[in-house]
């Protein structure tokens, strides 16, 4: 057996050949940049899992579906989604990125295959459920990857490109879910994953995961791959193995390991974001828009054309300035504008409720709504998946990652639950509840929340968690 002397040894002489390495890429510091081509394939790949199709109201009609069974067939993907969270970073830590992602991908086409194939309501709820757990489980591991094989200056907009992809689904879903079937749709959400399956086969595992793996070999040649052939990546390499050795000292992570001090903070910031995220009502105004609209008079066809719009190209304005500004200074101008659209909501609702112009009010309400979804497409919306990406040390990075997952499904459920009620006790009521919490999310933005621009995910987690 080794004594506690040759141990020290040891660890001196694992310390002394990485600070070597620190320095000699320090020196050797721009003589060969490279081309980041593989990390932008990577990304593409990894956020195809983005995509989605709606269903339509006519899937109530060819399957005589009753009134409860149709609203299982709206809340079993959220339950779906809170599963696929707890089980992702166990199956993402397990497997590897790559191959969860493989995973996630089959039970997404499953479930898009049951449904386009349902004949009742039994194979209907099955698909809904399984496509369900894929997105949730998605969800998690995507802006993990993303993050894990980014360089430092574009980690921001590529984890930010998985919003994208999420509101171009959705937007390109809504224009063509018009003249087409919903069965259609279900076939149309199929070639998103389809793409994914073919491009997972030639994309690299995460180098960090390699590396906490023991995977000497692999970890460097899957980091030179993402890198480009001429870059020097020994400066990164040193950084990531002084990470992985500090981790070996640790050990395994269990569930209330989350709750040490060591952790806490990284735990209550992730966890935080997502709660701020959902609790904001972003839910409650994605499936109610078009009610929205209606009840306040303004057309909701042309309503949620314009929001579809706006949430796609205000979130790629917010991917070009995430690396730029900076996490924090977007997350609160986020999250002042989306109260401020709320107020507008709700002072609309107020005069309507009082008997005051009915068309002031419409407009009010339609501008108070797009002001909300373009301040919260640049930054609540994006900005908190980025950053729990970035601050949990990967030995809790899958506990942690999943636990954040499931508490945002979770506060998704809830509030697209409990929306209608809030509505029916009082408009005007309900919108001034989510302006407050928005506040309240900006007060936790700047007072927690750390930057992380410009850092490495091995900076960042030293700062944050000791």
């Amino acid at each position: 057996m080794s004594s506690s002397a040759d141990v020290e040894r040891g660890d001196s002489f694992t310390e002394a050949r990485i600070q070597l390495q620190i320095q000699s890429a320090e020196n050797n510091v721009g003589e060969s940049t490279g081309h980041p081509w593989m990390v932008y394939f990577c990304t593409f790949i990894a956020a195809c899992a983005g995509y989605s199709s709606p269903t339509q109201s006519a899937i109530t009609e060819e399957l005589q579906l009753s009134e409860a069974e149709f609203s299982l067939f709206g809340s079993i993907l959220t339950f779906g989604a809170m599963f696929g969270a707890i089980t992702s970073g166990f199956i993402a830590d397990y497997l590897g990125r790559i191959m969860a992602m493989k995973l996630y991908a089959l039970f997404c086409t499953g479930g898009w295959l049951a449904i386009y194939f349902s004949k009742s309501s039994l194979a209907l709820h099955l698909g809904r459920l399984a496509g369900g757990y894929g997105m949730g489980a998605f969800s998690y591991v995507v802006p993990i990857y993303i993050a894990e094989i980014s360089p430092v200056s574009l980690r921001g907009a590529l984890t930010t490109l998985n919003q994208v992809m999420i509101s171009t689904g959705i937007s390109i879903a809504f224009l063509v879910g018009i003249p087409l079937s919903w069965r259609a749709l279900a076939l149309m959400g199929l070639i998103p994953f389809g793409i994914m399956l073919l491009g997972l086969l030639l994309t690299p595992e995460s180098p960090r995961w390699l590396a906490r793996e023991g995977r000497a070999d692999k970890f460097k040649v899957s980091l030179q791959k993402l890198r480009g052939k001429k870059t020097d990546i020994t400066l990164e390499t040193a950084e990531i193995e002084r990470c992985v050795e500090e981790l070996k000292l640790l050990p395994k992570a269990k569930i209330y390991d989350l709750f040490r001090k060591k952790y806490l903070k990284s735990v209550i910031i992730g966890v935080g974001l997502m709660i701020f995220q959902q609790f904001g009502g972003i839910n409650g105004i994605c499936f109610y828009a078009s009610n929205i609209f209606k009840m306040a008079g303004f057309s909701p066809k042309l309503g949620t054309i314009i929001y579809t719009f706006l949430q796609v190209v205000i979130t790629c304005v917010g991917a070009t300035l995430i690396d730029k500004l900076g996490r924090k200074p977007l997350q609160l101008v986020s999250a002042a504008g989306a109260s401020v659209g709320f107020i507008l909501v709700a002072v609309a609702f107020y005069l309507q409720a009082h008997g005051k112009s009915t068309e002031t009010a419409g407009i009010l309400a339609a501008t108070g709504i797009l002001v909300y979804v373009a301040f919260f497409s640049i930054g609540l919306g994006p900005v908190p998946w980025v950053i729990m990406s970035e601050i949990f040390p990967i030995n809790i990075k899958g506990l942690a990652g999943s636990l954040a997952t499931l508490v945002n499904w979770f506060c998704a459920w809830l509030v697209s639950y409990k929306f209608q009620f809030l509505m029916n006790w009082s408009t005007y009521g309900t919108f001034f509840i989510f302006a407050a919490i928005n506040a309240l999310g900006f007060l936790f933005v700047i007072t927690i929340v750390p930057e992380t621009k410009g850092k490495t995910l091995e900076q960042i987690q030293d700062a944050i968690n000791n």
